[in-house]
Protein backbone atom coordinates (compact mmCIF):
# COMPACT_ATOMS: atom_id res chain seq x y z
CA UNK A 1 0.00 0.00 0.00
CA UNK A 2 1.66 3.56 -1.23
CA UNK A 3 2.82 5.70 1.73
CA UNK A 4 -0.05 8.53 2.23
CA UNK A 5 0.25 12.21 0.69
CA UNK A 6 1.12 14.66 3.76
CA UNK A 7 -1.96 16.90 4.44
CA UNK A 8 -1.46 20.80 3.59
CA UNK A 9 -1.50 21.57 7.62
CA UNK A 10 1.09 18.43 8.02
CA UNK A 11 3.97 19.96 5.23
CA UNK A 12 3.22 23.79 6.99
CA UNK A 13 4.32 22.31 10.14
CA UNK A 14 7.31 20.29 8.92
CA UNK A 15 8.52 22.80 7.39
CA UNK A 16 7.93 25.47 10.54
CA UNK A 17 9.83 22.77 12.15
CA UNK A 18 12.92 23.10 10.21
CA UNK A 19 13.08 27.07 9.42
CA UNK A 20 12.95 27.02 13.35
CA UNK A 21 15.95 25.03 13.31
CA UNK A 22 18.01 27.16 10.98
CA UNK A 23 17.56 24.38 8.19
CA UNK A 24 15.86 27.17 5.51
CA UNK A 25 17.35 25.15 2.68
CA UNK A 26 14.94 22.40 3.73
CA UNK A 27 12.32 24.34 4.88
CA UNK A 28 12.15 25.51 1.19
CA UNK A 29 12.09 22.01 -0.25
CA UNK A 30 9.26 20.94 1.90
CA UNK A 31 7.59 24.10 1.28
CA UNK A 32 7.94 23.44 -2.45
CA UNK A 33 6.72 19.84 -2.21
CA UNK A 34 3.40 20.97 -0.61
CA UNK A 35 2.52 23.28 -2.59
CA UNK A 36 2.94 20.71 -6.24
CA UNK A 37 0.43 19.10 -4.35
CA UNK A 38 -1.79 22.19 -2.87
CA UNK A 39 -0.93 25.28 -5.17
CA UNK A 40 -3.98 26.78 -3.17
CA UNK A 41 -2.51 26.46 0.08
CA UNK A 42 -2.34 30.28 1.10
CA UNK A 43 -0.09 29.06 4.99
CA UNK A 44 2.41 26.99 2.21
CA UNK A 45 2.78 30.38 0.12
CA UNK A 46 3.10 32.40 3.40
CA UNK A 47 5.75 29.41 4.90
CA UNK A 48 7.68 30.15 1.39
CA UNK A 49 7.73 33.91 1.38
CA UNK A 50 9.66 33.53 5.08
CA UNK A 51 11.85 31.06 4.03
CA UNK A 52 13.07 33.13 1.16
CA UNK A 53 13.37 35.96 3.21
CA UNK A 54 15.12 34.29 5.49
CA UNK A 55 17.50 33.16 2.37
CA UNK A 56 17.37 37.06 0.99
CA UNK A 57 16.11 36.11 -1.86
CA UNK A 58 13.67 39.42 -1.95
CA UNK A 59 12.57 39.23 -5.22
CA UNK A 60 11.54 35.88 -5.00
CA UNK A 61 9.77 36.44 -1.38
CA UNK A 62 7.78 39.60 -2.73
CA UNK A 63 6.15 37.41 -5.83
CA UNK A 64 5.29 34.38 -3.57
CA UNK A 65 4.10 37.10 -0.98
CA UNK A 66 1.92 38.92 -3.61
CA UNK A 67 1.04 35.15 -4.90
CA UNK A 68 -0.67 34.51 -1.29
CA UNK A 69 -2.48 37.51 -1.31
CA UNK A 70 -4.06 36.80 -4.23
CA UNK A 71 -5.46 33.50 -2.76
CA UNK A 72 -6.36 35.58 0.17
CA UNK A 73 -6.30 38.96 0.25
CA UNK A 74 -6.98 40.11 3.86
CA UNK A 75 -4.16 37.53 5.63
CA UNK A 76 -2.24 38.82 8.14
CA UNK A 77 1.07 37.19 7.78
CA UNK A 78 0.73 37.94 4.04
CA UNK A 79 0.54 41.26 4.53
CA UNK A 80 3.27 41.75 7.13
CA UNK A 81 5.35 39.46 4.88
CA UNK A 82 5.18 41.52 2.18
CA UNK A 83 5.32 44.74 4.07
CA UNK A 84 8.65 43.68 5.42
CA UNK A 85 10.23 42.44 2.01
CA UNK A 86 9.01 46.07 0.59
CA UNK A 87 11.42 47.58 3.07
CA UNK A 88 14.44 45.71 1.97
CA UNK A 89 13.47 47.25 -1.71
CA UNK A 90 13.31 50.69 0.16
CA UNK A 91 9.67 51.38 -0.45
CA UNK A 92 8.92 52.64 3.12
CA UNK A 93 6.03 53.93 2.25
CA UNK A 94 3.91 50.95 0.82
CA UNK A 95 5.28 48.64 3.46
CA UNK A 96 4.11 51.19 6.17
CA UNK A 97 0.69 51.31 4.92
CA UNK A 98 0.31 47.34 4.94
CA UNK A 99 1.62 47.40 8.72
CA UNK A 100 -1.04 49.86 9.60
CA UNK A 101 -3.77 47.96 7.45
CA UNK A 102 -3.01 44.97 9.67
CA UNK A 103 -3.43 46.94 13.13
CA UNK A 104 -6.79 48.43 11.33
CA UNK A 105 -8.03 44.65 11.08
CA UNK A 106 -7.61 44.19 14.86
CA UNK A 107 -4.42 43.03 15.14
CA UNK A 108 -2.31 45.74 17.68
CA UNK A 109 -2.60 43.32 20.52
CA UNK A 110 -1.11 40.36 18.30
CA UNK A 111 2.28 40.11 19.85
CA UNK A 112 4.09 38.45 16.84
CA UNK A 113 3.17 40.52 14.47
CA UNK A 114 3.97 43.68 16.18
CA UNK A 115 7.29 42.16 17.33
CA UNK A 116 7.68 41.07 13.29
CA UNK A 117 6.99 44.32 12.24
CA UNK A 118 8.60 46.52 14.81
CA UNK A 119 11.51 44.21 13.85
CA UNK A 120 11.80 44.39 10.07
CA UNK A 121 11.13 48.16 10.74
CA UNK A 122 14.06 48.29 13.07
CA UNK A 123 16.62 46.05 10.55
CA UNK A 124 16.30 49.07 8.05
CA UNK A 125 17.21 51.69 10.85
CA UNK A 126 13.43 52.66 10.80
CA UNK A 127 13.49 53.51 14.77
CA UNK A 128 11.23 56.32 15.13
CA UNK A 129 8.44 54.09 13.01
CA UNK A 130 9.58 50.47 14.82
CA UNK A 131 9.07 52.79 18.29
CA UNK A 132 6.02 53.85 17.43
CA UNK A 133 4.99 50.50 16.83
CA UNK A 134 6.52 48.22 19.80
CA UNK A 135 4.94 51.39 21.73
CA UNK A 136 1.23 50.55 20.91
CA UNK A 137 2.01 47.01 21.16
CA UNK A 138 3.27 47.85 24.39
CA UNK A 139 0.29 49.78 25.65
CA UNK A 140 -2.12 46.81 24.44
CA UNK A 141 0.15 43.89 26.28
CA UNK A 142 1.74 45.64 29.13
CA UNK A 143 2.54 42.14 30.90
CA UNK A 144 5.09 41.33 27.65
CA UNK A 145 8.34 41.28 28.87
CA UNK A 146 9.43 41.10 24.88
CA UNK A 147 7.46 44.06 23.87
CA UNK A 148 9.08 46.10 26.32
CA UNK A 149 12.71 45.04 26.10
CA UNK A 150 12.03 45.86 21.63
CA UNK A 151 10.80 49.19 22.76
CA UNK A 152 14.06 49.65 25.66
CA UNK A 153 16.15 48.87 22.42
CA UNK A 154 14.85 51.20 20.10
CA UNK A 155 14.48 54.16 22.50
CA UNK A 156 18.34 53.58 23.09
CA UNK A 157 18.90 54.10 19.18
CA UNK A 158 16.71 57.07 19.51
CA UNK A 159 19.11 58.53 21.90
CA UNK A 160 16.70 58.09 24.54
CA UNK A 161 18.80 56.51 27.12
CA UNK A 162 16.80 57.12 30.01
CA UNK A 163 13.75 55.89 28.83
CA UNK A 164 16.01 52.87 27.02
CA UNK A 165 16.67 51.94 30.39
CA UNK A 166 13.30 52.07 32.22
CA UNK A 167 11.80 49.56 29.25
CA UNK A 168 14.52 47.29 29.83
CA UNK A 169 14.26 47.02 34.06
CA UNK A 170 10.72 46.94 33.25
CA UNK A 171 11.11 43.73 30.89
CA UNK A 172 13.35 42.25 33.70
CA UNK A 173 11.10 43.19 36.48
CA UNK A 174 8.56 40.45 34.27
CA UNK A 175 10.93 38.33 33.24
CA UNK A 176 14.14 38.39 35.37
CA UNK A 177 15.40 35.38 32.59
CA UNK A 178 15.12 37.16 29.52
CA UNK A 179 19.13 37.30 29.20
CA UNK A 180 19.29 39.32 25.96
CA UNK A 181 17.83 42.55 27.99
CA UNK A 182 19.83 41.86 30.95
CA UNK A 183 22.79 42.27 28.60
CA UNK A 184 22.25 45.22 26.57
CA UNK A 185 21.48 46.43 30.02
CA UNK A 186 24.65 45.41 31.16
CA UNK A 187 26.15 47.61 28.11
CA UNK A 188 23.86 50.88 28.77
CA UNK A 189 25.39 51.31 32.45
CA UNK A 190 29.02 50.33 30.95
CA UNK A 191 28.51 53.26 28.50
CA UNK A 192 27.39 55.83 31.08
CA UNK A 193 30.95 54.81 33.27
CA UNK A 194 28.79 52.43 36.27
CA UNK A 195 30.82 50.11 35.88
CA UNK A 196 29.87 48.59 39.39
CA UNK A 197 26.19 48.31 37.60
CA UNK A 198 27.35 46.80 34.03
CA UNK A 199 29.31 43.73 36.01
CA UNK A 200 26.27 42.94 38.49
CA UNK A 201 24.49 42.63 35.30
CA UNK A 202 26.32 40.77 33.29
CA UNK A 203 27.06 38.32 35.77
CA UNK A 204 23.42 37.91 36.27
CA UNK A 205 23.66 36.09 33.05
CA UNK A 206 25.32 32.25 33.22
CA UNK A 207 28.57 31.93 31.50
CA UNK A 208 26.54 29.30 28.93
CA UNK A 209 23.86 31.72 27.73
CA UNK A 210 26.25 34.67 26.94
CA UNK A 211 26.81 34.63 23.19
CA UNK A 212 27.86 37.84 22.87
CA UNK A 213 31.82 37.92 22.89
CA UNK A 214 31.71 41.72 24.36
CA UNK A 215 29.80 41.19 27.02
CA UNK A 216 32.26 38.37 27.87
CA UNK A 217 35.30 40.20 27.33
CA UNK A 218 34.06 43.57 29.40
CA UNK A 219 33.28 41.42 32.38
CA UNK A 220 37.37 40.42 32.79
CA UNK A 221 37.75 43.94 32.14
CA UNK A 222 35.29 45.09 34.76
CA UNK A 223 36.92 42.29 37.17
CA UNK A 224 40.60 42.65 36.63
CA UNK A 225 39.40 46.25 37.08
CA UNK A 226 37.36 46.85 39.96
CA UNK A 227 38.88 43.47 41.86
CA UNK A 228 41.94 43.90 40.64
CA UNK A 229 42.45 40.04 39.95
CA UNK A 230 45.45 39.18 37.98
CA UNK A 231 45.65 36.97 35.25
CA UNK A 232 44.94 33.23 35.79
CA UNK A 233 42.88 33.99 39.06
CA UNK A 234 40.51 30.99 38.77
CA UNK A 235 37.50 33.40 39.01
CA UNK A 236 38.12 34.38 35.55
CA UNK A 237 38.15 30.73 34.13
CA UNK A 238 34.67 29.99 33.31
CA UNK A 239 34.48 33.80 31.48
CA UNK A 240 37.72 33.05 29.43
CA UNK A 241 36.47 29.13 28.75
CA UNK A 242 33.21 30.68 27.20
CA UNK A 243 34.89 33.17 24.98
CA UNK A 244 37.18 30.36 23.57
CA UNK A 245 33.42 28.47 23.38
CA UNK A 246 32.36 31.65 21.15
CA UNK A 247 35.09 31.72 19.21
CA UNK A 248 35.08 28.75 18.30
CA UNK A 249 31.53 29.14 17.19
CA UNK A 250 32.90 31.43 15.11
CA UNK A 251 31.37 31.94 11.11
CA UNK A 252 33.17 29.27 9.20
CA UNK A 253 32.33 30.87 5.95
CA UNK A 254 34.54 33.80 7.40
CA UNK A 255 37.42 31.64 8.25
CA UNK A 256 37.33 30.20 4.60
CA UNK A 257 37.27 33.70 3.28
CA UNK A 258 40.58 34.75 5.64
CA UNK A 259 42.83 31.95 4.72
CA UNK A 260 41.63 32.47 1.04
CA UNK A 261 42.41 36.08 1.01
CA UNK A 262 45.56 35.90 3.41
CA UNK A 263 46.88 32.38 1.19
CA UNK A 264 46.37 35.27 -1.49
CA UNK A 265 49.23 37.57 -0.15
CA UNK A 266 46.34 40.34 1.26
CA UNK A 267 45.77 40.99 4.72
CA UNK A 268 45.16 37.75 7.42
CA UNK A 269 41.80 38.43 8.84
CA UNK A 270 42.16 35.41 10.81
CA UNK A 271 40.67 36.79 14.30
CA UNK A 272 42.91 36.53 17.45
CA UNK A 273 41.91 34.05 20.18
CA UNK A 274 40.10 36.74 22.14
CA UNK A 275 40.92 35.40 25.68
CA UNK A 276 44.70 35.67 25.03
CA UNK A 277 44.58 39.45 26.57
CA UNK A 278 48.31 39.08 27.17
CA UNK A 279 48.93 39.33 23.04
CA UNK A 280 46.97 42.73 23.08
CA UNK A 281 49.24 43.86 26.17
CA UNK A 282 52.25 43.71 24.53
CA UNK A 283 50.75 45.86 21.82
CA UNK A 284 51.82 43.69 19.08
CA UNK A 285 50.65 45.31 15.67
CA UNK A 286 48.23 42.23 14.56
CA UNK A 287 47.11 42.42 18.39
CA UNK A 288 46.87 46.27 19.03
CA UNK A 289 43.55 47.11 20.94
CA UNK A 290 41.84 50.08 19.19
CA UNK A 291 38.38 51.40 20.28
CA UNK A 292 35.68 52.59 18.06
CA UNK A 293 32.71 54.49 18.99
CA UNK A 294 29.67 55.16 16.80
CA UNK A 295 27.45 58.07 16.15
CA UNK A 296 24.98 56.42 18.70
CA UNK A 297 27.86 56.14 21.33
CA UNK A 298 28.45 52.39 21.51
CA UNK A 299 31.79 51.21 21.83
CA UNK A 300 33.81 48.12 20.70
CA UNK A 301 37.33 47.40 21.40
CA UNK A 302 39.42 44.75 19.61
CA UNK A 303 41.72 44.18 16.62
CA UNK A 304 40.33 45.58 13.60
CA UNK A 305 38.62 42.28 12.82
CA UNK A 306 37.27 41.71 16.26
CA UNK A 307 35.69 45.34 15.56
CA UNK A 308 33.96 44.80 13.10
CA UNK A 309 32.73 41.48 13.92
CA UNK A 310 31.30 43.09 17.00
CA UNK A 311 29.55 45.60 15.11
CA UNK A 312 27.75 43.11 12.81
CA UNK A 313 26.96 40.98 16.31
CA UNK A 314 25.34 43.67 18.45
CA UNK A 315 23.68 45.19 15.64
CA UNK A 316 21.93 42.02 14.53
CA UNK A 317 23.11 40.46 11.86
CA UNK A 318 25.77 37.05 13.12
CA UNK A 319 23.85 35.23 10.53
CA UNK A 320 26.08 37.48 7.72
CA UNK A 321 29.80 36.77 6.60
CA UNK A 322 32.04 39.72 7.71
CA UNK A 323 32.42 40.87 3.78
CA UNK A 324 28.37 40.74 3.38
CA UNK A 325 28.24 42.71 6.67
CA UNK A 326 30.99 45.46 5.50
CA UNK A 327 29.40 46.05 1.90
CA UNK A 328 25.49 46.43 3.61
CA UNK A 329 27.01 48.77 5.53
CA UNK A 330 29.57 50.46 3.14
CA UNK A 331 25.92 51.01 0.81
CA UNK A 332 24.06 52.37 3.64
CA UNK A 333 26.70 55.16 4.45
CA UNK A 334 27.03 55.70 0.44
CA UNK A 335 23.51 56.62 0.40
CA UNK A 336 23.72 58.72 3.44
CA UNK A 337 26.65 60.48 3.27
CA UNK A 338 27.68 60.41 -0.33
CA UNK A 339 31.03 58.66 0.62
CA UNK A 340 32.73 55.23 -0.72
CA UNK A 341 34.36 52.88 2.24
CA UNK A 342 35.82 50.22 1.06
CA UNK A 343 34.46 47.17 2.23
CA UNK A 344 36.88 44.02 1.14
CA UNK A 345 39.23 44.43 4.55
CA UNK A 346 38.54 45.45 8.49
CA UNK A 347 40.83 47.56 8.37
CA UNK A 348 40.59 49.83 5.41
CA UNK A 349 37.21 49.98 6.34
CA UNK A 350 36.87 50.90 9.39
CA UNK A 351 39.40 54.13 8.83
CA UNK A 352 37.40 54.94 5.79
CA UNK A 353 34.46 54.92 8.24
CA UNK A 354 36.87 57.17 10.53
CA UNK A 355 37.89 59.59 8.19
CA UNK A 356 34.53 60.27 7.30
CA UNK A 357 33.27 60.72 10.69
CA UNK A 358 31.05 58.30 10.08
CA UNK A 359 32.84 56.46 13.39
CA UNK A 360 35.48 57.50 15.89
CA UNK A 361 38.41 56.26 16.51
CA UNK A 362 39.11 57.58 20.46
CA UNK A 363 42.77 55.57 20.24
CA UNK A 364 45.58 57.87 21.15
CA UNK A 365 47.19 57.22 18.14
CA UNK A 366 45.16 57.65 14.80
CA UNK A 367 47.80 55.64 12.83
CA UNK A 368 50.57 53.29 13.42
Amino acid sequence: MPDRFLSSEEYDEQAHRLYNDGDYEGALQMLKEGLSLYPNAVELCIGMGYARLAREEYAWARQVFERALVLDPGHEDALVGLGETLLKFGDHETALRLFREVEAMGFEDDVELMLTMGRALYRENRYADARDVFARCASARPENAEVAASLGYTLHRLGDEVGSGRQLRRALRLDPDLHEARIYLGHLLYERGDWEGALREFERVPPVEHWDSVAVWRIMELKRSLWHMEEGDARLAPWQERLRELDRLDDPIDRLLAEVIAGAGGPDLRPLDPSQLELFEKGSPAGKVRRIRTQDGLTFRGNWYQIVRQMRDTAGFGHETMVHYMRRMAERWRELSSVEIPFQDPEQFLRAAVEARLLFLDDDEETE
